[in-house]
């Protein structure tokens, strides 16, 4: 094999579900020489810059109807695996790294019109269509939960966890003024906030502190009563950056179940209500919750039957009976894959340099 580092190409775009795992990963392969593909204005332009070399392509996501919007956001995908391929051949990659997403399609398509080895990372446990269309032309796909393989016939699947950033497994201390001794609820929408989530936490917010219990509750930007509940021991904040400390922390969380969100509700081993977003993409999130629940690791409420007396009773219970959050975080711990980074990058490595040995003359 040749002494130049392999080089990469890792193609993750758009939220924190799959630019961490991509960073966690790409943190463990730092002999090897990344660059990284994204979109315009989206969170890799604040994350990766400082990081890593960061191409941008102008890619969409794809319809579920036919239409003329359909045609174009084709004729964006064709011009975007052009000019994918291009990058490819002018720097000498070895290979590309995905974790999904409609940026994955260009990426695939272009590795492999090259003949060039592609690892796909799916996080969620319903794989999303660019997964399942494109998982039997790559080398190998990782996924985050066991039952994702149901969806994947044909592909190689392997079952390695999603990882996490490094803070979520190491003790990361609250530097919040909790009290050490009361038990503390955490309430998170995902990275934009839940508005439905927080209008039914501040409905039971008060029953809560009565029982004794502090909350630390992350709005969002675009709640408009973010500040109408007021109580010394109820903290209400529209970013916290943070949440390794607050999930470690936490007795119990009150969350959306964003595949993200539940690999670092497992690895802090943190109790949870999980109120799934009703309206993300074939319902993946109620794939995702129905997992810990299997697991006694949550209990789950479809948003659109969750009253505010029903969550309030749910939680003073379990501030009542303290020893069930205990067994839910023993499961909630069963759940986790602490070295997932660990085994993604084996998986990258082996692939592509499997690929570079059998490049050799």
């Amino acid at each position: 094999m040749s002494n130049q580092p392999i080089k990469l190409l890792i193609a993750a775009s758009g939220t924190g579900g799959h630019l961490f795992p991509a960073i966690a990963t790409a943190e463990q392969l730092s002999d090897y020489q990344i660059e990284w593909l994204g979109v315009p204005h989206r969170m890799e332009t604040q994350l990766i810059g400082d990081r890593y070399p960061l191409h941008t392509i102008a890619v969409e996501g794809f319809q579920t109807r036919l239409g003329l919007g359909t045609f174009k956001i084709l004729a964006r995908l064709l011009a975007s695996t052009f000019q994918v391929r291009r990058l490819l051949q002018r720097g000498h990659f070895n290979g590309v790294f995905t974790t999904g997403g409609y940026i994955a399609a260009p990426a695939i398509l272009a590795a492999r019109s090259l003949g060039l080895p592609v690892i796909l990372h799916e996080s969620n446990a319903l794989p999303g269509k660019v997964t399942r269309w494109f998982s039997r032309w790559c080398e190998v796909v990782a996924v985050g939960f066991q039952h994702a393989r149901s969806y994947l016939p044909g592909a190689r699947v392997v079952w390695v966890g999603t990882p996490v950033r490094q803070t979520f497994l190491t003790p990361t201390p609250l530097d919040l003024p909790i009290p050490p001794e009361v038990p503390l609820i955490a309430v998170v929408g995902g990275s934009q906030g839940a508005v439905a989530v927080n209008q039914l936490v501040r409905q039971c917010a008060s029953a809560w502190l009565d029982a004794g219990a502090w909350i630390v509750h992350q709005t969002g930007e675009n709640d408009p009563d973010a500040n109408s509940f007021e109580h010394p021991h109820y903290l209400s904040l529209p970013f916290y950056d943070n949440m390794a400390g607050l999930f470690q922390r936490a007795n119990l969380a009150i969350s959306r179940a964003g595949a993200g969100t539940l690999t670092e509700l497992a690895v802090t081993r943190t109790p949870s209500v999980l109120i799934p977003f009703p309206f993300a993409a074939e319902d993946h999130q109620s794939v995702n919750a129905a997992g810990f629940a299997r697991a006694g690791a949550a209990v789950v409420y479809p948003q659109a039957e969750l009253t505010a007396d029903r969550l309030k009773a749910q939680v003073l219970q379990w501030l009542n009976q303290p020893q069930i959050l205990v067994e839910m975080s023993e499961n909630a711990g069963q759940l986790a894959v602490p070295d997932s980074s660990d085994r993604l990058a084996k998986l990258v490595r082996d692939s592509l340099e499997k690929a570079a040995r059998s490049s050799t003359p």
